[in-house]
């Protein structure tokens, strides 16, 4: 059996022994709507819970609007113009409207990459603004939510007199679901902030996993950051297996994304009756896969469909290795995953710990095995689990000793997948 993977920008073909049973998993997505800039425009008009955007904007002095960066691929390209025109319309200038990057702790775009994101002719004619969630004098504090998480957004949104953010719904490895509030927090939050809600507090608690708002103390947080910064209005899209507007959201950020999020999980769904016995999934590809510290999400999402003792395989290209400097240093330090769990509880949050945690957590009951080309020598030798220099290779080592007929599914588009085991089953790692 061959089979196309999402893998870097080109994708990778890759042939399956047989003797097993393969269940391929596909993204599954609603069609991609004909006219998107329609949809758009007829979302900002006729928004969920608002009055139009030209209303809400009139009278204003300013706005800020908050994208996501370069590992997102939100389609800015077709969400911003319209937004921008009912903006002037409403009497709001070009100096007047900033446009923010929502980097959260990731680097700040580069200056070809804020081009790739926006569009030349919009960089060139507004003020466009990274995040730097490491520099506490960029931001305003707003007292502690009531689970303790001291709240600092971004001075320079918080300044402006109308909040907007554009994202796309897509599952999400801790909140259930990202787009809305996650462009606040962690999007344009502080390092204090964003590292209190990546404590183990939230990123152990069983409901804070993808698929799942309902409960979920990580998106009750966010809405709570969110309403604290006066989130105003959102522009939320789903989006097809192509990458395609597939449904726009726009409107109140809390009312236009809970849509969104029943939409997305409506079309995305992906049942199993039973777990597999093991699963190849991947990074998804470009933007995704860019870095080790993505790819994870491959990872965890496979791991709601896996048996206990199971096997998972990764393939990612991490062309651009393994991720942050606080990343990098706790992934050459730990050897063993328990031990990893155990010294982070009680002490200071590091910055990126959480995904090395979501790692650790899949890793305690499943065997793991690594196809990462782009990841640098010196961090393969630290992965809990063997890596390989070719995806044949990993896929032979990978099957080896798995007994004739096992249960193997196969994710081509990694944490693009929302899958579940929903008959009584033994648990798997992470069943939910």
């Amino acid at each position: 059996m061959r089979v196309r993977l999402a893998f870097g920008r080109t994708g990778l073909e890759a042939d399956l022994p047989t003797g097993f049973e393969y269940r391929v998993l596909e993204a599954r997505s609603a069609t991609a709507l004909n006219d998107p800039v329609e949809a758009i425009e007829h979302a900002l008009d006729e928004p969920i819970g608002t009055p139009p955007l030209v209303e809400l904007a009139r009278g204003r002095r300013s706005a800020g609007i908050v994208v996501c960066d370069i590992t997102r691929p939100a389609p800015n390209r077709f969400t911003l113009p319209p937004l921008l025109d009912r903006l002037h319309a409403a009497g709001l200038a070009r100096e007047s409207i900033r446009i923010f990057i929502a980097t959260g702790l990731h680097r700040p775009a580069t200056d070809a990459e804020l081009e790739e994101i926006l569009g030349s002719d919009i960089v060139s004619r507004y003020p466009v603004f990274n995040h730097d969630a490491r520099r506490l004098e960029l931001h305003r504090y707003l007292g502690k939510t009531p689970r303790g998480v001291p709240i600092y957004i971004d001075e320079r949104f918080l300044a402006t007199d109308l909040h907007i953010t554009l994202g796309f719904i897509e599952p999400h490895l801790m909140l259930g679901y990202s787009g809305g509030r996650k462009l606040i927090a962690p999007g344009l939050a502080g390092q204090d902030t964003i590292k209190a809600l990546h404590s183990p507090q939230f990123m152990r608690d069983p409901r804070a996993v993808e698929g799942s708002i309902e409960g979920n103390p990580l998106h009750e947080e966010l809405l709570e950051i969110a309403s604290r910064a006066g989130h105003d209005f959102i522009l939320d899209v789903a989006l097809s297996r192509e990458r395609r507007i597939a449904g726009v959201f726009a409107g109140h950020p809390v009312e236009a994304h809970r849509r969104g999020v029943e939409f997305v999980s409506q079309v995305m769904l992906e049942r199993l009756d039973a777990p597999v016995d093991a699963v190849i999934t991947t990074g998804a590809g470009y933007p995704l896969d860019l870095t080790f510290y993505q790819s994870i999400k491959g990872i965890t999402a496979a791991a709601h469909i896996v048996r206990q003792g199971g096997r998972i395989l990764l393939v990612a290209a991490c062309e651009e290795g393994a991720g942050s400097p606080e990343f990098r240093q706790l992934l050459k330090q730990w050897f063993e995953p328990e031990a990893f769990l155990n010294a982070i509880v009680g002490r200071e949050v590091i910055v990126d710990q959480w995904q090395l945690e979501k790692l650790a957590l899949v890793a305690r009951k499943v065997a793991l095995y690594f196809y990462v080309p782009g990841l640098p020598a010196e961090y393969q030798t630290h992965l809990w689990g063997p890596t390989f220099s070719s995806i044949q290779e990993a896929i032979t080592a990978f099957t080896a000793g798995l007994p004739a007929g096992s249960q193997i599914a196969v994710i081509p588009e990694g944490p693009y997948v929302l899958a579940k085991v929903t008959a009584p089953a033994t648990p798997g790692c992470g069943a939910t």
